[in-house]
């Protein structure tokens, strides 16, 4: 018997995540993350991101990976790791003095919304290809990979409109301190290895994850200082739009993700066309 895993072919999970547009989109979820103060506290203080950032993005990658398209098994697998690295990340915020964990119920439900309104979001504006009851339908899934980092599915958002309350909820909470700037310029210019550092490279990801930045929401624009001129809006989409056009020109072989290559060799599924 097949095993589909949390969600299968059929899903709009696995049409929204084989998308090559998805690595941008996993940009603008780290923009949004940063936001959160107590969140900047555990990434700074336990997490190798300055040391590391592209491990750190290899390892966020195939995590997505793994939770969307990997078999049962290998889905307990990756959230038994993942929650046991969390129940040992606890620590104090030295901006405000308040204690975290990483397992905080509240602090998980930050980062795996910031996440999923991510690659929604930049999916639909890449193509515009969800119809409400869909966006719906998408979020309705998540909520079985909210359960993996051990959230109850019941407690996060499983629509737009849930999203969009959760979001406007938590404007209150967020801030742009130094610590979210330091892990945006991490995102933003990465050290680059020395190879890069004369090829196309590093301009091509400076243009990458700019576009990133013009993806967020406006009010987490103004938290940075970003300026949102008039038409900023339909510009940022456009350019994604663009882009993808551009990935998905490429040959399957590029565009695709391990993850998703062995879950088609694996439930003998063709690729999109």
């Amino acid at each position: 018997m097949s095993d589909n895993g949390l969600f299968g072919p059929d899903s709009v999970t696995w049409r929204v995540h084989a998308d090559p547009i998805l690595w941008v989109a996993g940009l603008r979820a780290l923009l949004l993350q940063a936001v959160h103060p107590a969140a900047m506290a555990g990434v700074l203080q336990h997490s190798d991101f300055r040391a590391d950032p592209w491990g750190r993005l290899r390892r966020t990658a195939d995590y997505v990976g793994v939770v969307t398209f990997g078999t049962t098994a290998e889905v307990e697998r990756m959230g038994a790791r993942v929650r046991g690295i969390h129940a040992k990340v606890r620590g104090t915020d030295e901006a405000t003095g308040v204690s975290y964990r990483a397992d905080d119920p509240e602090l998980l439900r930050w980062v795996h919304c910031c996440e999923v309104e991510s690659f929604l979001s930049t999916y639909q504006r890449a193509t515009g290809g969800l119809t409400p009851d869909e966006v719906d339908g998408y979020y309705a899934e998540q909520t079985r990979a909210a359960a993996v980092v051990g959230l109850d599915p019941l407690q996060v958002p499983a629509s737009a409109e849930a999203m969009r309350s959760y979001f406007r909820e938590m404007r209150g909470q967020t801030a742009v301190d130094r610590r979210a700037r330091r892990v945006a310029s991490y995102v933003l210019l990465p050290p680059m290895p020395r190879w890069a550092t004369w090829s196309p490279a590093r301009p091509a990801w400076a243009g990458v994850a700019g576009l990133a930045a013009a993806l967020l929401p406006p009010w987490t624009r103004r938290l940075y200082g970003l300026p949102t001129p008039p038409g900023s809006t339909a510009a940022a989409t456009a350019a994604v739009r663009a882009l993808n056009a551009a990935m998905r020109a490429a040959p399957d072989r590029y565009r695709e993700g391990p993850h998703l290559r062995a879950a088609r060799e694996r439930l003998a599924v063709s690729p999109a066309g």
